[in-house]
This record gives structure tokens, sequence and C-alpha cells, in this order.
């Protein structure tokens, strides 16, 4: 069985802050694991020390040997199971192979520096992770922590949220928590973006008390809501064909998402807000409509990709699809069609909107080629006009809805009813 690995919190007071019985393990240590900032702190230790640069997956496995005939602590920042490499031990080892004794987590340490409780905060990490999509994950919350790193800095967050107009945030940025370089204080988005900050933080965000910020709810937005070239029509999935064809999708948290044909944007700006943790990539070959799809971007706080092109050209640089939209196709839909049916991840769903009968012709007998179920929904809207003091009905263009499946999706959904 070997000895149990002793993973072991520590914060920016080094072996001051640890407790008795962390102090006691150790002392008692042959090999000692961490990183350099933290290995630093024991410069009287006498056994092994091993450098933590990376690559985790050889050193679980090299800590796994040694913990046969030697006595193991890895030392982690604050609380090892909060983002830390303690869960990573666990998972690869199990359970009975791990002690783990947490110290203050940064996010504790943070909020008790700002006097604030935490309970209600919404986390987010952005430590090696891309800004890209934070704006539609923290959209109406009124407190979010954010764990940071290098290049997604305090500075580089400000400027990130900035572009997304979103100013009914200030800042709380806590640097070097516990350390005697610490330094904490509230900014203002503008100020934080051109300030210096360690690079040891966490930075709180928080509506301002004078902010009047409208939170968006649900999906399906009215269609004056969105920036559109006028007085041409028809560059718009509808709202009732896009509350219709969005429903199709099966869109979830994670889902990546390609809108093709984008217009102004309206589809992948749902997209987005529905799979705040996946990727929208969407496409338009009218650059007329560009800026239209840029404004829709930033006013409802949807960080998708947008691509200035003629599908498919370009589809090849875009991760595999649990979703496609296709609103227009520019004469290409047969090739579309082949291209999509062959990158679509199992289990995804494909939905065309067709204003004729040739496209949902061409469409379906295109999906059944490529071993696709298809399934069409005729959609005819009529929306409520008033004339004088009385009010009538006025008709919208029919669409077609037409959704492509794989055919073992159907059996599969039949059989669980």
């Amino acid at each position: 069985m070997g000895n149990r690995i002793a993973i072991i919190g520590i914060g920016d007071d080094g072996a001051h802050g640890l407790p008795g019985a962390a102090s006691a393990l150790v002392e008692a240590a042959e090999v000692l694991v961490g990183g350099e900032r933290h290995l630093a702190f024991f410069p009287e230790f006498q056994g092994e020390k091993l450098v933590i640069k990376g690559g985790l997956s050889q050193l679980v496995s090299q800590v796994a040997q040694m913990r046969g005939h030697q006595r193991v602590v890895v030392l982690a920042s604050g609380d090892p199971m909060f983002y830390g490499i303690a869960g990573f031990f666990v998972a690869k080892l199990g359970r009975e192979a791990v002690d783990i004794y947490p110290n203050l987590s940064s996010l504790q340490l943070a909020f008790a520096r700002m006097g604030e409780s935490w309970q209600d905060a919404a986390l987010e990490s952005v430590h090696g992770r891309p800004l890209q999509g934070l704006a539609q994950r923290i959209d109406g919350k009124s407190k979010v922590a954010l764990l940071t790193d290098d290049t997604n800095s305090p500075s580089a967050i400000a400027s990130y949220l900035l572009q997304f107009n979103m100013r009914e945030y200030e800042a709380f940025v806590a640097e070097n928590l516990g350390g005697e370089q610490e330094r904490c204080g509230f900014y203002s988005l503008e100020d934080m973006a051109g300030g210096a900050f360690s690079p040891l933080n966490i930075v709180i965000l928080r509506y301002r008390q004078e902010a009047a910020y409208a939170v968006r709810t649900g999906f399906g937005f009215d269609d004056g809501e969105f920036h559109q070239r006028k007085p041409e029509k028809g560059l718009i999935t509808k709202k009732e064909v896009r509350v219709l064809s969005l429903s199709e999708l099966n869109i979830h948290s994670s889902s990546v998402v390609w809108d093709i044909g984008a217009g102004s944007g309206s589809v992948a700006v749902e997209s987005t807000r529905l799979a705040p943790y996946g990727q929208v990539f969407a496409i338009e070959k009218n650059e007329g409509d560009m800026e239209n799809v840029q404004q829709n971007r930033i006013k409802f706080r949807a960080d998708f990709t947008i691509v200035h092109g003629k599908a498919p050209d370009g589809l090849d640089a875009w991760p595999d699809p649990d979703a496609i939209f296709i609103g227009g196709s520019g004469g290409e839909l047969r090739e579309l069609i082949r291209i999509c049916c062959g990158r679509l991840r199992p289990g995804g769903r494909f939905v065309i909107n067709a204003a004729t009968i040739e496209t949902l012709t061409d469409s379906c007998r295109a999906l059944k080629e490529e071993g696709f179920e298809a399934r069409v929904t005729l959609v005819q809207i009529s929306r409520s006009k008033p004339i004088l003091d009385m009010t009538r009905f006025e008709g919208l263009n029919p669409i077609y809805v037409i959704t492509g499946f794989k055919a073992e999706e159907k059996t599969t959904t039949e059989e669980s009813n």
C-alpha cells in the first residue's frame, strides 16, 4: 500500500502560516513536492525536493512510486481542492492514497478583505483559460469572483469587459494575499484597465450602487431589439421561427454551434446565451451586415466568433459542432449539407430555414443522401396590427424549419419514451 501522500495547502505567509500538524508532516517528510515559490518557503529542508513544472500525469506517477518507500508531502496554494491539484491526485490514485490539509483559499481571503459575504457570488476562472465567453457567463450576475493569471490580468479583464460596455461593474482586486506585499482596493473598470498588478491576485466584480442595468432573461428576443439592415427585410430570422429553430437545435450549456448565413446575428446571439460555456461560430458573406452583427454581440453580451466570408470557405478551421443552423447558403446548399453532415458530432442537430419549396426539397433530399432523417415544420405566423381603433392580423412569410438528425437518434428517443 505504501505511505499516504500528504497534500498541504500553504498561503503566501509560507511556513509560518501552517498549523502545527501540517508543519510536523513537512518536517518528517523525505520528499517535498511543490512549485518553486512554495519550496522556497522551506530553505532548511534536507530531503529531496521535486519541483512542479507541468506534466501533472507524469508527476503523479512519480510520486505514486515514491510513496511506496518514502514519506511524500505535496505543497499547494490555499485550499488544494479549490481549483488545485489535490483533485487530480485523488482521481488518479484514489482517495485512500492521500490526506488533504486545506489552508484558507484565495477566495475566502479576498472576500474577507473586501468585507463582503460570498455565498451569493458566482465563481469564474480565467486562469489558463481564454477570456472569450466570459461576457455571457457573468451577464446579469451581481457579484462575480474571478481567478486570474499572468495573461488574463486585472487590466486585461477590465479591457475585455469595457468592450462589451459592462460598466455596471466595479472591481475589487486583492494582491499577494497573506504576504508582506499584500495590497487590496476598489477600482473602476477604466482605472483597472490602466493599472499594473501583481501576478498573484483575485478579482471580484460587483454592481455599482448607482448602476441601473436591466438584466435580460430567457430567449426569443423581439426582432426590434436587434440591429439590422433597413429598409430591406428578411435579413433577420423572425422571433417565432428563431424560437422554434433554437428548440430544434437542442443546444446545451457547452454546445459548439455553427450559424451559417448569420444575417443580423440573431441566432448566433441567442445560441451563445444558451451555450454560455460553449463556442458559437458565425459566418456572413454580406459585408453590410457585419457591423450589425458586431453591434448585436456587444448589446447582448454574446461573445461569439464572427467571420466575414462565404461558406463553406473557412469551416475547416472550426471545431466539430453539436448544432448547425443554416439561415442562408448563397447557392452552395448541397455542398454545405455534405460538409456539415460529415462534421456534426454524434447526437447533433442540423436545422435549415427554407423560404421556398425548392430549398425544402433540395434540403430533404440532401439530408437523406447523407444518411440523415429530416423532420419538417411549416411555420405560418400572423402578428396583430392596429387599424384605426381595431386590430387585424398581418401574416409573415411562411418558413419551412427542417431538422436533420441521424436515424439512430430517433430510435433511441422512441425507446426512451
